[in-house]
């Protein structure tokens, strides 16, 4: 009766809004004490964690990303994006999304992009006779594109989760973020290009005009974002070719960052607004260590009672098939994506997911994929994706009027998702290609 009082108490917190790493916690303590286990196996997780060797990455990246959203790189790539793509029928909306998903990849998170991005490309969509429901939708769903495409922060966290959890049979499952950055590449082109083409065709549909090609306009874009074009070919191709490792390149990157936009463009003053900018990227990165420490707590708890494998058990009574077991997986993180901010998500549920999932011989990295990518378009579901709502905030649009304008590009996202679900090679194609080991 205490233990069904305690759990009821816990599920109060949570609904009135208590921090998910306080309940996280308070249950991996009741948990364990319950088991006649010392409590001390929560904190012992803590100092695992600390001893990580790619823990440094997410501070690094996080601070690299709102660095960037707070300087005039999102102008700068815009104007690029249009620059080169713009005299395409439907070309503008191919920039907003070629813009959003770089810019997403490198602060990782969605929400930040249709604060940054979305107020500059709207107006401008509009005045180039974009209907508004159409705007409305492709910036609401363009904000968390770059979610598959390194150095995006998700990547970095899976791998970091999936890396302390356990397959079916007991192993450590070989999730490096080398192979998450290059399993991301294909996928996150796929929903690029099938959003592309959905833009191009209502761009023509709309008689929307083109912008004349111009080769002394691409010449001042690149002169303009000429230290910001190099960035990803440094990540990527450092990290492939060898010079680096993820951990360094996420170094390397915020160093090169904050050199480019404090001495070179002097968008941002370095006494003033570089503090400002650590406070707020390391508040994030606090909130995101905290729970995850304290869910690795919980995780060990739910290994050692082998819940993974009980509840494998129990879905495999009425799902023996792999295809239908990716069918409902993928209903399952829709919902997970809707209700859930995607760090949360990840530190919560990845544990529990990837025993099931390997089980079904379901490829760990190709789980991931499918992971980020239905919580990509979780964001977008209504009625509580988080992206409808900051959407309707930062454009000032009722709530059922941004749901309306985002289904097209829902659907076409779920056309996708199914097409990365049931082709895995298509996630894991590019590791091979690359001789990742």
């Amino acid at each position: 009766m205490k233990t069904i009082l305690l759990i009821l108490l816990f599920v109060g917190l949570a609904f009135i809004g208590a921090p998910l790493f306080s309940i996280i916690g308070g249950i991996a303590v009741l948990a364990f004490h319950l088991a006649d286990i010392d409590t001390s196996a929560v904190i012992v997780e803590l100092y695992r964690l600390a001893s990580a060797p790619t823990l440094i990455a997410i501070p690094l990246f996080t601070f690299a990303g709102y660095v960037l959203a707070e300087s005039k790189t999102p102008r700068r790539l815009v104007a690029l994006s249009q620059a080169l793509f713009g005299w395409i029928r439907g070309g503008l909306a191919v920039v907003a999304l070629v813009s959003c998903a770089v810019f997403t990849a490198f602060t990782g998170a969605s929400g930040v992009t249709i604060i940054a991005l979305g107020g500059l490309l709207f107006p401008i969509l509009l005045q180039e006779k974009y209907s508004e429901k159409f705007t409305l939708g492709l910036l609401t769903t363009s904000g968390s594109l770059g979610l598959l495409f390194p150095p995006s922060l998700p990547l970095i966290l899976y791998s970091m989760v999936a890396s302390n959890s356990r397959t079916a049979s007991g192993g450590v499952p070989d999730v490096s973020i080398d192979k998450l950055f290059a399993a991301g590449l294909l996928p996150g082109i796929l929903l690029l290009v099938i959003l592309a083409v959905y833009a191009i065709r209502q761009g023509a549909k709309g008689a929307v005009p083109k912008i004349p090609f111009s080769w002394k306009n691409v010449r001042i874009a690149v002169r303009d974002a000429a230290w910001e074009i190099p960035l990803p070919f440094l990540v990527i191709g450092g990290i492939y070719g060898g010079l680096f490792t993820a951990t360094e390149a996420a170094a390397v990157t915020a160093f090169y960052v904050l050199v480019v936009e404090v001495l070179i463009y002097r968008d941002l003053k370095l006494f003033s607004d570089v503090p400002r900018i650590m406070v707020e990227s390391m508040v994030l990165v606090g909130a995101i260590l905290v729970i995850l420490g304290c869910a690795m707590g919980l995780t060990n708890y739910l290994i050692d009672e082998e819940v993974p494998m009980k509840l494998f058990a129990l879905i495999q009574h009425f799902i023996s098939s792999k295809a239908a077991f990716l069918i409902l997986l993928n209903i399952f993180l829709l919902i997970v994506g809707m209700m859930m901010d995607i760090f949360s998500a990840i530190i919560v549920v990845v544990p529990l997911i990837i025993p099931i999932a390997t089980a079904y011989d379901v490829n760990p990295i190709h789980l991931g994929i499918i992971f980020l990518t239905n919580l990509e378009i979780g964001y977008l579901t209504p009625p509580v994706g988080l992206n409808l709502f900051i959407s309707s905030f930062r454009f000032e649009k009722p709530i059922s009027t941004v749901v309306r304008a985002t289904l097209p590009y829902i659907g076409l996202l779920l056309i996708a998702l199914m097409i990365i679900t049931y082709v895995p090679e298509l996630s894991l194609w590019m590791i091979d290609l690359l001789g990742i080991r």
